[in-house]
């Protein structure tokens, strides 16, 4: 049986893995709420400093006697059965839940509750949300997998009974949450760890949509087919939006600037809505921000203020970041992870100015690059030069049939000029001696690949 985390108010819970993105957000609404939190993690770094400013103590390294004095325990899905921690609680019959079972329960109590799912775009869509919500006057609570300087962090304690939070479908996690409002934003093959196949992705988006009480909302992108079938199929109210006519809101004298911001007029039904002028480039920003325009207007906000507000939006860290100039050279980076997302952020990183656009891709998981092999070749066509690193591993164990050097010889065979560079520093050295000025870098992944940036940046010119 599931513990209750009410039982648990003005106790210690332990939270391993705390560093997450996600972890750390809950840890800091945790302590907001009244209970005594801890934590550990592998890694000292930023968000474990700001922790423990915020009176979070919190080990480096998992140890067993970190949670000698724990009433509970909360890991990521990242952390499994076999962590020290975990199996020490176990041994001392400390209750254990994980992280998408925690933020279900804190749901609990909002009147609203906007989830954003969908393979890719959580993070940023999410903010956009949030901002375009508050923007026009909401007080919403928001927790996103990302950090967002827009709200002070990834997470964000608002007044009013409204909930925003991402929606994760890595183990099928988003299906402990309790949406009132179920964002799709697409559907498409990733985590195949724990997916069969796309068949088993789209049911299980299917199962996300039906926790969606009668009178809230499924919005879905509707130019994603399916997507689009999800919502016929859906029991709840649903609003589609995209460009494809069949959908309610469509974006109407569409235009794209230079570097591919859009600017658009929402158009519901026939009627415009709102007016949206964006900082932040590409088409699915174009798209995400229709989702954000959606939410407004189904939680019936001033639609002219939330669509100011989020024209000002300029997005969230590590999703296509300028992370500064070198020698000359501009420094991107994005979170993007999976071939769907890199050639996205390329199609971005295509239409900045620069010389030679140079791709630096750490690809993350065997499983997923084995299963995505042949997307993976691919994704990096917008590219003039292509570097890649060694296969991050995050949650999983070298299988040793996979290798980096295995997608840099398939790629090699389409003729594109791709390197194998191993580590950060091989990474760098092989870059500042081809580089030159006016060239542009955009380093692509969700494992430590943001670090390159900030080494390049370190060592300076």
């Amino acid at each position: 049986m599931t513990a209750d985390i009410e039982q648990y108010l003005g106790k210690r819970v332990h939270m391993v893995g705390i560093g997450g993105s996600s972890m750390s957000g809950l840890a800091l609404l945790m302590k907001h709420k009244g209970y005594i939190v801890s934590g550990s993690d592998n890694y000292d770094k930023a968000v474990i400093r700001a922790l423990r400013d915020d009176g979070v103590p919190v080990h480096i390294g998992h140890r067993p006697e970190n949670v000698r004095d724990a009433d509970l325990l909360v890991y990521s899905a990242a952390i499994h059965e076999d962590n020290p921690e975990r199996m020490e609680a176990k041994r001392l019959g400390i209750p254990q839940m994980e992280r998408s079972t925690l933020l279900g329960m804190l749901m609990r109590g909002y009147q609203q509750t906007v989830c954003v799912s969908g393979t890719h775009g959580k993070t940023t869509t999410s903010a956009m949300i949030a901002q375009t919500l508050m923007g026009a006057g909401l007080s919403p609570t928001v927790h996103l997998g990302g950090e967002f300087r827009y709200i002070g962090g990834s997470t964000y304690i608002g007044k009013d009974d409204l909930f925003v939070a991402e929606a994760c479908e890595f183990n099928a996690s988003f299906l402990q949450m309790r949406p009132t409002i179920a964002v799709v934003l697409n559907i498409g093959e990733d985590h195949l760890d724990y997916y069969r196949d796309i068949d088993h992705i789209t049911e299980t988006f299917e199962q996300f949509v039906s926790l969606v009480p009668k009178d809230g909302y499924c919005i879905g992108n509707g130019d994603d087919d399916l997507v689009y079938q999800l919502m016929r199929r859906a029991h709840c109210q649903t609003l589609s939006y995209g460009q494809n006519p069949r959908n309610q809101l469509q974006p109407e004298n569409l235009r794209f600037s230079e570097t591919g911001n859009a600017t658009f007029d929402a158009v519901f039904r026939g009627d415009r809505i709102a007016h949206v002028n964006l900082l932040v480039a590409g088409d699915f920003n174009m798209r995400n921000a229709l989702a954000a325009i959606a939410c407004a207007f189904v939680l019936r906000v001033d639609l002219q203020k939330g669509a100011e507000s989020l024209g000002s939006f300029t997005g969230v860290d590590r999703r296509f970041e300028y992370t500064g100039t070198v020698a000359g050279v501009r420094l991107f980076h994005d979170y993007g992870h999976n071939p769907v997302e890199m050639r996205g952020a390329l199609s971005m990183a295509k239409k900045q100015p620069h010389n030679r656009l140079w791709a630096v891709m750490q690809p993350h998981t065997y499983s997923r690059v084995k299963r995505l092999f042949s997307e993976y070749i691919h994704c990096c066509e917008d590219a003039d030069e292509v570097l890649i690193t060694d296969i991050y591993a995050a949650r999983e164990k070298d299988p040793g049939d996979i290798k980096s050097v295995m997608l840099v010889d398939a790629i090699k065979k389409t003729g594109r000029r791709i390197h194998l560079t191993p580590t950060f520093d091989d990474t760098e050295a092989y870059l500042r001696a081809h580089w030159q000025p006016g060239d542009l870098v955009l380093t692509m992944g969700c494992g430590n690949i943001n670090e390159l940036n900030i080494q390049i940046q370190k060592n300076g010119s």
